[in-house]
């Protein structure tokens, strides 16, 4: 069995084990061109224990840590505050890498391990570019969902609420008695009311009580239990 290198605590397993899922939806995201790679530092012998796309490098999980990572922990130790920069890199075929190591710090304020990205440069651009292309049938359109970008809370609730109160007034099949029900059904489901202010706002905007907002909130919250 490896002799540690550190002793992890509870807290710094679970701080790891949040950035191994945050890997999937990095993943994901960046697509094929990109090697990511989950290091903790308990074993050096076999650190590694989240890779996507290993074989740029052609490790897998329980992979040693490199010679690379090591210097650099060397190097932190000596500049805590040492900034982070992408660097070049070649694989063991050598083909150009454009990386990057960014330490993980735990609960006691030390590195308990490192997110390494590495880019494969020789990559087919058309490969790399398909990854950011929609699918045909998530194509742009009319009903593709818009992300309010705001700067402030008070825009974020007054757009959603314009946002959705177009679509219930224009849609013939709520009747003119349900539609602020629907509305506020609506935004409760999106999480606004989890916002500072957002249902004395809304009772404003539509003209009705908060208490009526909060009744609103309350059945849908017995009807649905499971719901934030």
């Amino acid at each position: 069995m490896d002799t540690p290198f550190i002793e992890l605590t509870a807290t710094d397993r679970q701080i790891l084990n949040s950035y191994a899922l945050m890997l999937d939806g990095l993943g994901a995201y960046l697509g094929d061109g990109y090697e990511l790679v989950l290091h903790s530092l308990e074993s050096l012998d076999h650190s590694v224990i989240k890779i996507i796309n290993g074989e740029y490098t052609g490790r897998k999980e329980g992979s040693p840590i490199t010679d690379l990572a090591l210097k650099m922990l060397h190097e932190l130790e000596k500049d805590p505050v040492r900034t982070v920069s992408p660097y070049y890199n070649k694989n063991k075929s050598g083909a150009f890498l454009r990386s990057c190591t960014i330490p993980i710090t735990g609960e006691h304020g030390r590195i308990i391990g490192l997110l390494c990205m590495n880019f494969h440069m020789e990559a087919p651009f058309a490969t790399i570019l398909q990854n950011f292309m929609p699918p045909q049938e998530a194509a742009f359109n009319a009903q593709t969902p818009a992300e309010t970008f705001s700067d402030n809370i008070d825009d974020l609730i007054l757009s959603s609420l314009a946002e959705i109160r177009e679509v219930v007034y224009n849609d013939a099949a709520i009747s003119s008695s349900n539609k602020n029900k629907e509305i506020i059904y609506q935004l409760f489901q999106r999480g606004i009311f989890n916002l500072k202010d957002a249902v004395i706002q809304v009772a404003e905007q539509l003209n009705i009580s908060k208490n009526t907002v909060y009744m609103h909130i309350r059945n849908f919250r017995s009807q649905n239990p499971d719901a934030e």
